[in-house]
């Protein structure tokens, strides 16, 4: 709606809503920290829950199952940090389109600025905070491998 048809109050509107979305915008990155806090706790504590199984002889099945387990919780942490940097970028197209309304857009200046870098390429949080899970993942794979060729071997 344009600011004819809105009324006199049209930019005063709109720099609420565009604090407001913001602010939200905001919260999601506080709510994505914490979900990445969660994962990174669950999933050390499960490993350390399987250095104890190991190292106490518990069945080659639970081990197996709790190591498939630490793997799924770290796909699902990733899918989750991809959920969150899809997010993330349709608020920030939204905010940019406010921002083209506003005296001064300062999220696409700070693109620019981080575009351009002092040297070096700016490398974005969420290509950084993907390989997080897919590392933590690699005891647990490793895990699960060794264990799964161990029951087969019983088997055989």
């Amino acid at each position: 709606m344009n600011a004819e048809k809105y009324g006199d109050k049209y930019k005063e509107h709109l720099i609420e809503q565009y604090k407001l979305y913001v602010k939200l915008t905001d919260n999601t990155t506080v709510q994505r920290g914490n979900t990445n806090k969660f994962y990174i706790t669950v999933l050390s504590g499960l490993l350390a829950i399987l250095s104890f199984f190991i190292k106490n002889n518990f069945p080659n099945t639970m081990i197996l199952i709790v190591s498939l387990l630490g793997i799924f919780l770290c796909y699902t942490w990733y899918m989750h940090i991809k959920s969150y940097k899809q997010l993330n970028s349709g608020r920030f197209k939204v905010i940019h389109e406010i921002e083209k309304q506003l005296p001064y857009c300062c999220f696409q200046e700070e693109w620019k600025y981080l575009e351009k870098g002092n040297g070096e390429k700016y490398t974005r949080l969420t290509q950084v905070e993907q390989k997080v899970p897919i590392y933590l993942g690699l005891p647990y794979l490793i895990i699960a491998f060794y264990y799964l060729f161990k029951l087969l071997a019983i088997c055989k």
